[in-house]
């Protein structure tokens, strides 16, 4: 792996991996541009999630240490703070639907389904999805918060992630907001809920590969990571300012443009 193809891949999972727009979706479109499939593109896709997960958790590092003083009160049985535990709750439970559905279908998404003809699709259609979203919203604004009934559904929508083009991000929180959060509850919860699945991921990626046994080239990786943390972390901030003034709507047309660019250079060129 060229270390100007750590750059873009850091930059490209950085900017992607928080924003509706389907970071699995763009990697197998830049990987595809520059021409990478050897054994280091794999270790990359591993320490890409890590990197994007620690991003996160650095971020949201204040309402973790809550999150963990509740855990431990509670198994001390001392007062918890009931909203506390309820996020702690649906984070677990809204993890358990992609690890299952992952489990199952890994292979079949693996072998069949990360192509660019498919990305454009099913980028299309999660355009339309999120565009769906958002009319529903403006007929009748929500403001409700976070429960565990609602968990299990974001859960289920986090699933959808599994097909390339179809953003993790951009599921949770359209599906959060037709679930009854406003967006930027919705936003916050995906934020805090890509910690558990993007650690998930990257290790069984990491264990998978050493299994191999292949000699990898951790330099570039290293320096790609690191260009991922920092731009993800500016991300996260930038889209949660983002999200508590305007929509989805910036993110369903670049779907949509996107789906198009991609379709036509898969169909009409060589």
């Amino acid at each position: 792996m060229e270390l100007v193809d750590a750059i873009i891949l850091g930059l490209v999972q950085g900017i992607t991996e928080f924003l509706p727009v389907s970071s699995t979706g763009h990697l197998v479109l830049v990987r595809d541009w520059l021409s990478m499939t050897d054994v280091n593109a794999l270790a990359f896709d591993a320490i890409l999630h890590f990197a994007t997960a620690a991003a996160v958790i650095f971020y949201f590092r204040k309402d973790l240490w809550v999150l963990l003083q509740a855990a431990l009160r509670k198994l001390s049985r001392l007062p918890v703070n009931e909203r506390d535990l309820t996020l702690l709750y649906a984070l677990a439970i809204a993890t358990v639907p992609a690890v299952i559905i992952g489990l199952l279908l890994e292979s079949i998404v693996t072998q069949y389904l990360r192509t660019t003809l498919i990305v454009a699709g099913v980028l299309f259609a999660a355009s339309l999805f999120f565009m769906y979203s958002e009319w529903k919203y403006y007929l009748r604004p929500v403001h409700g918060s976070i429960t565990l009934k609602r968990a299990v559904g974001i859960g289920f929508f986090q699933a959808l992630a599994l097909i390339p083009g179809m953003s993790r991000s951009g599921a949770t929180i359209a599906g959060g907001m037709l679930l009854g959060l406003n967006r930027y509850e919705a936003s916050r919860f995906s934020f805090l809920l890509a910690i558990p699945i993007t650690l998930g991921v990257g290790s069984k990626m990491l264990i998978d590969l050493l299994k191999e046994g292949e000699t990898i080239d951790w330099h570039p990786i290293a320096i790609g990571a690191t260009v991922a943390f920092f731009t993800a972390l500016l991300v996260i901030h930038f889209f949660l300012a983002f999200i508590r003034k305007y929509t989805l709507w910036p993110f369903v047309w670049y779907g949509i443009i996107l789906a198009g660019m991609v379709g036509y250079v898969s169909l009409f060129t060589i």
